[in-house]
């Protein structure tokens, strides 16, 4: 069926004079590049440089098979936020019962509980590679420091500042060159995949899986969609239901630009691992030096400030991220006010339960765990829960009396459907072959 014009969608929302998405990545990040940048959170940089490490250039090909994958689920999920001008949890809540919606929420909070908590370590224990001052004093600082600038500040002014420490992971695009790989065995292992039938493969895998589709991501797409409405003065949900074929393909550019750059960084951090770690007999990552070892090629004696530089700043970019995402869900599943471009008085629950994810957080990170697992497992939970979430996206995204005409063209519902089957497989491998 051919598209219908944007004055039969909805008459009041004209495409605007200049849309929200083309005003560049340094002048302001859209959901969709936000998104990106948050993807390579500290979880990420670690699953893909254990994954390098563990098995060379056998994974390389993850990057490009996920990226349609990834980028199907975020556009569903941007689409339903413009769609429907609410975020996820807010449609769940009107359309199925509340244990879908509160299954969901357990999930999610669980899934960025654990996150959290792994990726404050990882911030901490890289600042005490290079300052010499134990984690353990660093971690809670991280954490008053991230919930003092989503409380008093909004989350845009934190992105605008650490987007530019982001930019340091694209050092491994440097280092990869500067190991001098042998590029006819990475052309090979980017297009032909390489399959292994034991625990560490399936779990890598899932690892992979998880931090690139995470359910995280899912809520903070749709609920940053409604946020921009709200940023141009669309403050009630019929002033922000329904979209224009202009939006929709300027949600479609950010959402693809975003997840480009995402896995592009995935690619070159599995590379250059793979190039400096796993070919030189380094196959097993324990501590955040043995990671940053492999910037070497490149920085030298600086390795270290520069992993250390590029993870903090993942980091300050993905933890209020994965605190907000709950925040959100959470928010409108109860039907409390909450946003982060409000001030802590009308939303003091929203803010809550910001509050609460980072400290139980930061209690996951006393318990002893090593903190490199403890990011490499907080990828592969990921993995393991985000399957059923991404059946409740299409679902939503499919039902014509939610979309109306916008419900998913068959392809993306297609690649969705894909998601679900590849990654609940994975998961399966990984418990069969478990021992």
């Amino acid at each position: 069926m051919p598209a219908l014009p944007d004055d039969r969608i909805k008459p009041s929302k004209q495409p605007r004079a200049i849309p929200r998405r083309s005003r560049g990545f340094f002048s302001g990040l859209g959901p969709g590049l936000i998104t990106g940048a948050a993807d390579d959170d500290p979880s990420g940089i670690s699953t893909y440089s254990v994954t390098g490490a563990t098995f060379g250039f056998g994974l390389l090909w993850t990057a490009l098979f996920s990226f349609p994958l990834m980028t199907a689920v975020q556009m569903m999920c941007a689409r339903l936020g413009m769609v429907t001008g609410q975020g996820l949890a807010g449609v769940i809540r009107h359309q199925y019962s509340k244990w879908v919606l509160w299954g969901a929420c357990a999930l999610l909070v669980t899934a960025n509980t654990v996150n959290i908590g792994a990726d404050l370590g990882g911030m901490a224990k890289v600042t005490e590679m290079v300052t010499g001052i134990r984690s353990m004093y660093w971690t809670p600082i991280y954490a008053v420091t991230i919930a003092s600038f989503l409380i008093w500040w909004s989350y845009a002014d934190v992105a605008r500042i650490f987007k530019w420490l982001t930019l340091v992971l694209f050092a491994y695009v440097a280092a990869a060159f500067f190991a001098k790989p042998d590029w006819a065995a990475v052309l090979r292992a980017t297009v032909i995949p390489h399959i292994e039938m034991s625990s560490k493969y399936w779990a890598t895998l899932v690892g992979i899986f998880g931090t690139t589709i995470s359910p995280y991501l899912f809520f903070w797409q749709a609920s940053q969609e409604v946020e921009e409405e709200r940023k141009e003065g669309h403050v009630t949900l019929q002033q922000r239901k329904g979209t224009t074929n202009a939006d929709l393909r300027q949600s479609r550019n950010d959402v693809v630009t975003g997840m480009f750059f995402s896995n592009l960084i995935m690619y070159f951090i599995v590379l250059t691992t793979a190039t400096t770690l796993h070919a030189h007999g380094k196959t097993d990552i324990s501590t955040a030096q043995d990671a940053a070892e492999a910037l070497r090629p490149l920085a030298g004696k600086g390795a270290y400030w520069l992993f250390s530089l590029g993870l903090i700043g993942a980091g300050m970019l993905g933890v209020p991220v994965l605190a907000g995402s709950s925040a959100y869900a959470v928010a409108e599943a109860a039907t409390w006010r909450g946003s982060l471009a409000d001030s802590p008085h009308p939303s003091r629950k929203f803010y809550a339960v910001i509050a609460v994810g980072l400290a139980l957080g930061l209690t996951l990170d006393y318990a002893g765990f090593n903190e490199v697992s403890m990011l490499f497992w907080s990828a592969v939970l990921n993995g393991v829960l985000a399957p059923p979430l991404i059946v409740i996206v299409l679902l939503l995204t499919n039902s014509r009396k939610v979309m109306g005409p916008r419900s998913n063209p068959r392809w993306l519902s297609a690649l969705g459907w894909i998601t679900v089957v590849v990654m609940t497989g994975a998961s399966i491998a990984m418990f069969a072959t478990w021992k």
